[in-house]
């Protein structure tokens, strides 16, 4: 399964962003991911597994409990191959950069005035 093919899914996005806070138990993605989609603490963990498997997240056990880790590794390897389209929107952002400034020098001289 490829990174994208991974991350396309909605479930495995919104656990990896729950991890993106730190640390969480398995508990605590499975009672999350319920409330939000509605699915099974089974076809949680499963999820939790293939994000484990593709080297997108990382498991401990702690007594009973297995805690969650993001793995920075597999989304560097995401972004860098979405910075080749990173042209596609710089150039837009700096041109935002350039207005927004250019707006802040106006409201300050115009409170100069």
């Amino acid at each position: 399964m490829h990174a994208f093919e991974v991350l396309a899914d909605p479930v495995r996005r919104r656990i990896l962003e729950l991890l993106a806070g730190g640390e969480l138990a398995s508990g605590a993605v499975v009672e999350v991911v319920r409330a939000e989609f509605g699915i099974s603490q089974p076809a949680v963990s499963q999820h939790l597994r293939v994000l484990r498997d593709h080297g997108f997240a990382s498991a401990r056990p702690e007594g009973a409990r297995r805690i969650y880790c993001v793995e920075a590794r597999a989304l560097e390897q995401v972004n860098s191959w979405l910075q080749r389209f990173a042209h596609l929107w710089d150039q837009p952002l700096d041109a935002l950069d350039t207005e927004i400034a250019r707006g802040k020098r106006s409201r300050r001289a115009a409170k100069k005035k």
